[in-house]
């Protein structure tokens, strides 16, 4: 019957296709078995010598290290409601203070200008970048204008940094990522750290096979790739370059870092820095197994392991829509294999050669995968009709009479059943024993994603006339619920109005003329408007924080000495008092908590703050420090001395008040003279802290200021801060001002 001829035919073919099939896969899983056994073997081995002999790295060996300034450079389209999240919890749970985050935005997109602007409100360490041209262009494009932006601060702030780290919006960074960077950069030109995706329902295959890839992918293969062959592809994200590594591909690329025609410019990277001679790593470091955040502390989960679990790495959520994930992953095998093929070819080393053959595998293994997988099915229907069926045709009997089919097929069962293996470990080993066993099923559901992904790469690379011009396609971000939101910071002039501290006209007027030297709030209580109180009571307001009045005369020696003169210097702060195991510090103006961090780690307690009016800190720091050290002159004159009239106790209290108050900080005379912004004055303070030198002749002798600017400033800062002489010869006839310290004299 000819119905039969149309079996035999169709099955003659499927054994056809599943001998060229069985052939792929088993070469395929040679290569990674290859993998495997290096992986173990090198692991016992080191476990059995190296750490006989030296003992493994600890969270303190970094903490020891001076702080480098550190890069982030972080590309931002249309990330509006994620890139202000990301900003902000990085800025809040970094154990690192000299860093600066740098956010490249677009012209065309207003919503995340807006929410980076926020953000730089309220962490003087962010910086929003604005590109040249509308977005959206290339990632690459984007990163090329935030290096520039990065080139511009630097010259300004009078600083190098030693580190350029590559993140986007969505990442979720580990505290320590910083220091593990510090760590290395200088002595390696690319380091790479692991990531790990979030971990989203168990029943949304879609995201959570990229639990299983990159779980295995950076739990072991590229442990082998970078002991083999010194090599480390860049993931985009937790990669920081040394700046030899950053000069080096500005050089090469005629002033352009970045590739802007490709779509996987960080995989490019790491192979263009391997061909330079540079040095790279990848980096799986543990931070404490039983520290804050460890899963040990938190309750460690069936199969996983508490060490690796607490790896210092990079976490973010991916794509939960199957489109969504199909698009992404196309656009990576464009970049890596399409476009990879065609600008870097094939390398003269063999072992690189071979890594870069698994990189590239990928164009007929995922292809293999999934007709492997309808292969099976069919497969397992005949053998279910061949067993429910009585005196069912015999069909399986064609695939038994051929041996090398037959063996191909049992070796490629066992090493299909190593591969499962190797998953459910390093799955288990991060994420816990329910995620491993889920790997399993999502291998079938992750062939059908690279499948499709494979298929839409090769329809674009055919269309397309050259594949280095395929468009870039960008993935749907999204991050985890923080809790509180952050929000832009009122202008002080608004807050003071709404307070009924100072009139709209006044405040009009303060602003069309203001006091050279001086910004808002000190001119407006330089000219007798308001009070310093009023004036605490409004930046406390734009800090959401609180205001207290306060007399630094009278701290008491021990309370002092819980804050070294280091920390009350560098952050101009002293302290007020101790409420519990709270140390409550007393400060002019916000503290970020960037900075709040910095002195929680460096004093080793909980730390609070309160704003207190204003020139009350920096006349704590002069008496109880004997701060001169950035250059501000002690104060001059006592009642009834140099010729100054005798003061009378009420005379002398309000005197002591107006001096007080009068009081200004070189640094925020140099940020209102624009010599200097604040972003960058906290950067030249942080360079400073190892010294001793004066802030102006700090400032100076690294080319941040000139002679005449310097000199500028402290004859501003002389004229402006009222000497005591003046004040009582003033307050004997009657000259106060016409402010609230005059209703008060």
């Amino acid at each position: 019957m000819w119905s039969v001829d149309y079996v035999s035919a169709y099955l003659y073919g499927l054994k056809s296709v599943a001998l060229v099939l069985a052939a792929i896969i088993l070469i395929s899983s040679l290569d990674d078995l290859f993998i495997d056994l290096v992986y173990w073997g090198r692991r016992l081995w080191r476990r059995a010598t190296v750490y006989r002999r030296h003992a493994r790295a600890e969270p303190a060996d970094l903490q020891a290290r001076d702080e480098k300034p550190l890069a982030i450079m972080v590309p931002a389209w249309q990330e509006h409601g994620v890139i202000d999240r990301m900003a902000e919890l990085a800025a809040t749970t970094l154990d690192y203070e000299n860093y600066h985050i740098f956010v490249g935005t677009y012209p065309n997109d207003p919503q995340t200008q807006s929410d980076v602007e926020k953000v730089c409100a309220r962490f003087p360490n962010v910086h929003k970048v604005v590109g040249a041209r509308d977005g959206p262009t290339s990632k690459a494009d984007c990163l090329n204008n935030v290096l520039d932006a990065i080139f511009q601060f630097e010259e300004r702030a009078g600083i190098h940094f030693e580190g350029f780290i590559l993140h986007d919006s969505e990442d979720v960074l580990s505290p320590m990522e910083l220091r593990v960077f510090n760590h290395l950069v200088g002595r390696k030109d690319l380091i790479q750290l692991p990531v790990y995706p979030l971990p989203r329902p168990w029943t949304d295959f879609t995201s959570c096979h990229y639990l299983d890839e990159f779980a295995e992918s950076h739990g072991k293969d590229l442990l082998v790739r970078e002991a083999l062959v010194g090599q480390v592809p860049s993931a985009g994200v937790g990669t920081c370059f040394s700046r030899k590594a950053v000069m080096a591909l500005l050089s090469h690329g005629k002033g352009t870092a970045f590739d802007v025609k490709s779509l996987t410019e960080d995989y490019d990277i790491g192979l263009r820095l391997k061909g330079m001679g540079m040095k790279e790593i990848f980096v799986r470091f543990p931070m404490d197994p039983h520290g804050r955040g460890s899963p040990a502390a938190q309750g460690v989960r069936l199969g996983q392991s508490a060490r690796e679990a607490s790896t210092v790495c990079v976490r973010e959520y991916f794509p939960s829509v199957a489109r969504a994930a199909i698009r992404q992953k196309s656009r990576w095998i464009i970049g890596i294999i399409y476009q990879g093929t065609k600008t870097m070819g094939w390398s003269r080393h063999w072992g690189l050669n071979y890594f870069l053959w698994r990189d590239r595998k990928g164009v007929i293994t995922n292809f293999a995968g999934l007709l492997a997988t309808l292969l099976l099915l069919q497969l397992l229907a005949l053998w279910l009709y061949q067993r429910l069926v009585p005196d069912s045709y015999q069909f399986l009997s064609i695939f038994e009479d051929n041996a090398w089919l037959t063996t191909l097929l049992v070796a490629n069962l066992a090493l299909l059943c190593n591969r499962a293996l190797q998953r459910i470990y390093f799955v288990s080993s991060y994420y816990g024993i329910g995620q491993g066993l889920l790997s399993v099923p999502r291998l079938v559901w992750g062939n059908v994603i690279n499948f499709f992904a494979n298929w839409r790469a090769l329809m674009q690379t055919l269309q397309a006339k050259d594949v280095r011009r395929i468009a870039w396609a960008k993935t749907e971000h999204d991050f985890p619920t923080l809790g509180g939101e952050g929000g832009a910071r009122e202008p002080l002039g608004q807050i003071l109005v709404a307070q009924s501290a100072l009139t709209q006209e006044q405040l009009d007027e303060a602003l069309a003329e203001p006091v050279r030297g001086l910004r808002l709030g000190a001119a407006l209580v330089h000219r007798g408007l308001i009070t310093p109180e009023q004036l605490a009571a409004a930046v406390a307001a734009q800090s959401r924080a609180h205001w207290e009045p306060f007399d630094s005369r009278q701290l008491t020696e021990a309370l002092v000495a819980c804050v070294p003169a280091s920390v009350a210097l560098h952050y101009a702060v002293v302290p007020i008092r101790e409420e519990g195991d709270t140390l409550v510090l007393a400060c002019e103006s916000y503290l970020d908590p960037v900075s709040l961090a910095a002195m929680g780690r460096k004093l080793n307690r909980k730390i609070g703050y309160v704003i207190v009016p204003k020139g009350e800190v920096t006349v704590g720091l002069r008496h109880w420090y004997g701060a001169r050290a950035d250059g501000d002159p002690a104060p001059t004159g006592r009642p009834g001395a140099e010729g100054a009239p005798a003061a009378t106790p009420k005379t002398a209290a309000l005197m002591w008040h107006v001096y007080v108050g009068g009081q200004l900080l070189l640094g925020d005379i140099l940020c209102a003279l624009g010599h200097i912004d604040p972003a960058a004055l906290k950067s030249v303070l942080i360079q400073r802290a190892k010294t001793h030198e004066r802030l102006g002749e700090f400032m100076l002798a690294r080319g941040l200021l000139t002679r005449e600017a310097l000199d500028e400033a402290l004859a501003l800062q002389q004229k402006l801060q009222p000497p005591v002489r003046e004040l009582v010869i003033s307050l004997s006839k009657g000259r106060v001002g016409s402010g609230p310290l005059a209703a008060e004299a």
